[in-house]
């Protein structure tokens, strides 16, 4: 498979501190030991409808299957000492409605000034002027990319995959 974000390994997280959905902050460089990064697009939410054209979009669906898979594997995680954290632009109140609605078991993080995905020049795409990550997903050591997973077709085998591969 072609890591199409491989020239990450090596490189540093970022020192900024971003909103989680628990409505803390966290700083990525900061994190102790090995951690999950799944960086994602979008997710939906009830009432409100996708941006235009969202359909049509390769890759934009499956961030709700993608979020659920790790946290169905969380324990697993949890039993390597592997912490997990999803990234994306939306808003901090956004990623905190997705998280309590889903029950996640990990925290959020809300890149909503993009300093997280600037400093690692993540991709993106807009819709109507409003940017959205491509999947990515990224582990990292003491603050440090040690893998990376790019691009990531099957968003809802996403997590098992990148279990096996710290198993």
């Amino acid at each position: 498979m072609v890591h199409l974000m491989a020239h990450l390994r090596g490189h540093a997280l970022p020192d900024v501190a971003l909103p989680t959905s628990t409505g803390a902050t966290l700083n990525p460089k900061n994190v102790k030991g090995r951690a999950v990064y799944f960086c994602y697009p979008y997710t939906g939410r009830p009432g409100v409808a996708n941006p235009q054209g969202w359909d049509d979009i390769a890759g934009a669906h499956g961030s709700t299957p993608q979020a659920l898979a790790y946290a169905a594997l969380y324990e697993k995680f949890q039993s390597i000492a592997v912490s997990v954290f999803g990234v994306s632009l939306l808003s901090q109140e956004w990623i905190a409605d997705f998280a309590h609605r889903n029950t996640l078991p990990f925290e959020l993080l809300s890149d909503h000034l993009g300093q997280f995905s600037q400093h690692l020049e993540l991709q993106r795409f807009s819709i109507e002027g409003v940017d959205f990550l491509r999947r990515i997903t990224v582990v990292a050591a003491g603050g440090i990319i040690t893998q990376v997973k790019s691009p990531v077709l099957e968003p809802h085998f996403d997590a098992a995959e990148i279990l096996a591969m710290l198993l």
